[in-house]
C-alpha cells in the first residue's frame, strides 16, 4: 500500500509550521516535493522526516519559522517612540504588543519601489488631490497600534498639512511580504486594518510573484481579486499592471 502524500497545509500541521514556511523551504529544496502542476506540490512525509533526521544528525538546524519578536506589554505609542534605532531592525506595535523584526531585505524594497512608482503616477493623474507614501513612516491607528505599511494611499492630502505621521485611516495599504513578516501581515495586520476601516488592502508577496486585493465590505474583507500576471481592479479604473515583472528578480527580467 502506497504513502498518503500530504499536502503543503497537511505537512505545515504534521510539523508544527506554517504554510507560508513549508512553501518557501520547497522553493529553496530544504524539504522534497513532488511537483503536480504550477506551484502544487505534494509530500511524502516518511522522505521529508528522513531528510530532516539526516540534517539533524549533520548538526544542520531543522526548518524553524522566520517570524518576528513580540513582547506582550501593552506597550503604548510612548514606549514605542522612546525606542533607540537598532540597525538591522524595524519595529511596529499591534495592539500593545511590541513586535520587532529584521529590517527588510533587497528584493523586498525592490519590489515595494516599483508598485510605489506606479501608484504615484496612477494617482497622479487620476486623483492629483491624494498621495501616495512608502515606508518608513508612522501610520498611528490608537494609542496601542501603530505601524509602518510599505504603501498606502491617503485620499486628500490637505488633511495632513503639517502632519509628522499619521492619524487619519488610508483609503489604501500595501504590504509587500518578506519572510519574518507573513504571519504578521495576513493576520494581525488584516485584522487590524480591518478593525480601523482600511477600505483597501492588498497583500504582494514577492516569491510566490502574487497579489491578492481586499476590499471592506460590510464587516469583511472580501477577496476581489488575486493573480499572477496581470493586475485590474474595478474600484481603481484604468489601473493596470503586471505583478510577475512587479516581482521579477534582475536575472528573471525579460532582456
Amino acid at each position: 500500500m502506497g504513502v498518503k502524500l500530504l499536502s503543503a497545509r497537511e505537512l505545515a500541521h504534521l510539523l508544527s509550521l506554517s504554510v507560508e514556511t513549508i512553501w518557501a523551504y520547497t522553493r529553496e529544496k530544504k524539504i522534497p516535493a513532488i511537483t503536480m502542476g504550477k506551484r502544487q506540490y505534494r509530500y511524502d512525509p516518511d522522505e521529508v522526516m528522513r531528510v530532516l533526521n539526516l540534517n539533524n544528525q549533520k548538526s544542520t538546524p531543522m526548518i524553524r519559522e522566520s517570524k518576528g519578536q513580540y513582547a506582550p506589554g501593552p506597550y503604548t505609542y510612548e514606549d514605542y517612540a522612546a525606542l533607540p534605532e537598532e540597525p538591522g531592525y524595524s519595529y511596529e506595535l499591534i495592539d500593545g504588543f511590541l513586535i520587532k523584526e529584521p529590517s527588510p531585505i533587497v528584493h523586498h524594497q525592490r519590489v515595494s519601489r516599483r508598485l510605489q512608482r506606479l501608484l504615484e503616477d496612477y494617482f497622479a493623474s487620476t486623483r492629483p488631490q491624494g498621495e501616495i507614501f512608502g515606508a518608513p513612516l508612522d501610520v498611528i491607528f490608537s494609542q496601542y497600534s501603530t505601524v509602518q505599511p510599505d504603501i498606502l494611499f491617503i485620499a486628500d492630502t490637505k488633511q495632513l498639512a503639517d502632519a509628522k505621521f499619521i492619524e487619519i485611516p488610508p483609503e489604501l495599504i500595501v504590504e509587500v511580504l518578506s519572510p519574518s513578516s507573513r504571519r504578521k501581515d495576513r493576520i494581525r495586520k488584516l485584522d487590524l486594518y480591518l478593525r480601523h476601516g482600511i477600505l483597501h488592502y492588498w497583500i504582494v508577496d514577492p516569491e510566490e510573484g502574487t497579489i491578492e486585493a481586499y476590499r471592506l465590505q460590510d464587516t469583511a474583507y472580501l477577496l476581489v481579486q488575486t493573480t499572477d500576471q496581470e493586475f485590474t481592479h474595478l474600484d481603481f479604473p484604468g489601473l493596470s499592471f503586471n505583478i510577475a515583472e512587479v516581482t521579477a528578480k534582475p536575472d528573471c527580467q525579460a532582456q
